[in-house]
């Protein structure tokens, strides 16, 4: 059976604070009973028949191992008894204590929940690929491990054969292609997967116009690879890292997780690095294309996409500009004496990269970006201890669910633990559950990190870091402005209990060092971004030169992450009121200003991070009440409420599709169907707003249904995503 272990190192592994939060999965044949091992079986046999109405697993593996340890007794076919569910105070009371038992129980030692982050249907893929052009594939990857990631991309492929960009996702180009690439890649056949899988997945290629029509995310990924011509791929020029700062289409002044993938890229376009040309590559060149290799009109190609993934098509701008590199500028650049431009700029980019990893501890900013640096690394010398140090981390990417394994995106460790706390404090039974908040207090104490990035690291295009929290791990070194802002609530919330129930609160100064970074990443308008402030101009997203992702160039300013800091800074004002007073009210205020301007007319609020609507416009009147307005002073927060109480269904629930992001309007799910995790955001922001003294008979009416949906293990049902990672 597979075990997840928590916080071991390993080989050519470094840390800062003892791997805590980390997470890697290892085989072990003579792990768990008979009996676990049929559950396990059941699981996944349960997860494959149902694939196509349930979407996303449920981490059964993890969760089964968790409660042994925790000595919790875990029935995942405990049915849930039938009794009426009311919402008196003891009814609600039995099912809080129920499910934070169950909650406890599936906490890890050091203090987090681990737990699957999905993401992008391809990234499991383009690892694969560069494991198999390094010549690594067999020594980082098991057979139990190709098993597992078969198992996984045969559960993902949708009804028609191909394979979406997301799991709810219709088919894409871009997954379809290079899943299938990758399944190749792991050993399938032709002719092998469940029910003709890989002879279905070929002819949805085929069927859609071949490989030639990937977006250019794909176009690079089969370059490399060598089953497409680098002559077929728009050029990416790596001259553009010797821009000085102050140009705005200098790379490193680009969106952090675009600019981490659009650099390494620039890299292998620059290289025009191909990997051996092996039988398989020979092959897959002709299983991908429609039309002979040797007779593919690449330039041709070069402007292909197929529908399906021009979710952002590219412009007559961008076209001439392509084609006026592609024509003329790559020619003059690869001319000497220009020529040592671009080796000039290969080096300096080669220097960026080798930083970005010891930085991140070879983890990098995510699973995509990872790919490509190992990749470049290699590049550079396939013998370094550089690239050993980034074979080390790949088991940190991967999880083993009952859908099989795949590699996330990235992990959530730091996320999913401050949002822990405030929940278990909310209820206000936080006596009960001590050991579980200790565990989660030392985690997030622990996941902050202590020191900036090395050297001079502004020039490396990096943003203090010290007193920040990364959305992961410590180790990983990437401060995220809502991560550190839910972190700082969580432990100023834990400081109002006494240190016998919550554990020792953390020292003074580090809360000054948290408020600090907060105070550095508020934007010129008011705003907060992600990782970094906006270094460039919106403008600039004219020239996003990738189909499938919108608003992706510039570090923009999100609703979530502005009212996160304000809720952060205004509990921080309350316990030390005289520390920066005049920066925190100045910049709360700001803020406040920026989330007003951003409601919409209906009196909604978009939001980028979870979906969508009903996410942002909680956010926004959590932010907003952290400041003290309320339902009768604020017209933002009355409108906010009428557009919540608009959208709740007949059976109470809210239920908001994933289209919404993608449409920019409120979309229902399919049926009128309730979410769980909607319902319950909606819920917080009408509570929040005063809902309960004016009206509670919609409250009653959500609790009721979120009640009887309680499983019983204490746990609630999987359902539909309820977040949208739009990262690379």
């Amino acid at each position: 059976m597979w075990k997840l272990k928590i916080a071991e190192g390993g080989p050519w592994l470094k840390s800062g604070n003892s791997h805590i939060g980390r997470e890697t999965w290892e085989f072990d044949q003579n792990t768990g009973s008979s009996e676990e091992q049929d559950a396990v079986d059941a699981a996944r046999a349960e997860f494959e028949k149902n694939r196509f109405r349930t979407r996303h697993s449920s981490d059964i593996l993890a969760r089964m191992q968790l409660a042994k340890e925790n000595k919790f007794s875990l029935d995942l076919q405990k049915p849930k008894d039938g009794t009426t569910v009311d919402t008196d105070v003891s009814t609600v009371s039995e099912i809080l204590k129920r499910a934070l038992s169950y909650f406890s129980a599936i906490q890890a030692h050091d203090g987090h929940w681990p737990g699957d982050f999905p993401g992008p249907l391809f990234t499991t893929a383009t690892m694969i690929i560069v494991l198999y052009v390094t010549e690594s594939l067999g020594i980082t990857l098991s057979s139990e491990h190709r098993k597992e990631i078969c198992r996984y991309l045969y559960n993902r492929q949708n009804i028609d054969g191909g394979w979406g960009l997301h799991a709810e996702g219709e088919s894409s180009m871009l997954s379809s292609a290079l899943n299938y690439t990758a399944l190749r890649l792991l050993g399938e056949s032709v002719d092998d997967g469940p029910d003709m899988s890989m002879p279905k997945a070929r002819k949805w290629i085929h069927d859609h116009g071949g490989a030639t029509m990937i977006p250019i995310l794909g176009k690079v990924w089969l370059s490399v690879l060598g089953v497409f011509e680098w002559s077929g791929v728009n050029p990416i020029p790596p001259e553009l890292f010797l821009l000085p700062s102050l140009v705005p289409i200098q790379p490193g002044r680009l969106w952090s997780h675009f600019r981490m993938a659009f650099i390494p890229m620039s890299y292998l376009y620059g290289m025009k690095f191909v990997g051996p040309t092996t039988e398989l590559v020979l092959s897959l060149r002709e299983e991908l294309h429609i039309h002979p290799y040797k007779k593919i009109n690449w330039n041709q190609a070069r402007r292909l996409c197929a529908k399906e993934d021009a979710y952002h098509p590219h412009t007559w701008l961008q076209e001439c500009l392509s084609d006026c590199l592609y024509s003329f500028g790559e020619p003059f650049l690869a001319r000497w004496p220009v020529s040592y431009m671009r080796r000039k700029a290969l080096q300096q980019i080669a220097e960026f990269l080798k930083y970005e990893d010891e930085n991140s501890q070879y983890i990098c900013i995510g699973a995509a970006q990872k790919a490509l640096s190992m990749l470049c690394c290699w590049i550079e010398n396939p013998n370094s201890d550089a690239f050993k140090h980034h074979l080390a981390r790949v088991a940190d990417f991967l999880w083993v669910g009952e859908d099989g394994m795949k590699v996330r995106v990235c992990a959530g460790q730091l996320w999913d633990v401050a949002f822990a706390v405030q929940a278990i404090l909310a209820c206000n039974i936080a006596e009960e559950f001590g050991s579980t908040l200790k565990k989660a207090h030392n985690f997030i104490k622990a996941s902050q990190i202590v020191d900036n990035p090395s050297g001079d690291f502004s020039r490396k295009y990096r943003h203090i870091s010290k007193g920040g929290w990364a959305f992961q791990v410590a180790d990983q070194g990437w401060q995220v402005s809502d991560c550190t802002a839910e972190a700082l609530k969580a432990l100023l919330l834990l400081s109002k209990f006494p240190s016998g129930i919550v554990g020792n609160q953390m020292e003074t100064c580090r809360f000054h060092d948290a408020v600090n970074i907060l105070l550095s990443l508020q934007n010129p308008n008011g705003g907060y971004g992600t990782w970094e402030l906006a270094r460039t101009y919106p403008w600039m997203e004219i020239l996003n030169m990738t189909e499938i992702y919108a608003d992706i160039m510039v570090e923009h300013q999100y609703v979530e992450c502005t009212s996160s800091v304000i809720q952060a800074l205004a509990l921080f004002r309350e316990k030390y009121p005289g520390h920066r007073k005049d920066e925190i009210e100045q910049c709360i205020r700001r803020a406040t200003k920026f989330i007003e301007k951003l409601q919409n007319d209906d009196g909604s609020w978009f939001g980028s991070w979870g979906i969508c609507f009903t996410y942002g416009t909680w956010f926004a009147i959590e932010g907003l009440s952290a400041v003290g307005q309320c339902y009768s002073n604020s017209t933002c927060i009355r409108k906010a409420c009428q557009f919540l109480l608009s959208k709740q269904l007949q059976n109470g629930g809210w239920g908001e599709s994933h289209l919404s992001s993608r449409t920019k309007a409120y979309t229902n799910l399919d049926g009128e169907k309730s979410h769980i995790v909607n319902t319950a955001w909606a819920m917080l922001a009408l509570m929040k707003a005063g809902q309960a003294e004016r009206d509670p008979c919609p409250l009653h009416k959500a609790a009721r249904l979120i009640m009887k949906m309680q499983l019983g293990s204490g746990d609630f049902p999987q359902e539909v995503t309820a977040t949208m990672c739009h990262v690379l």
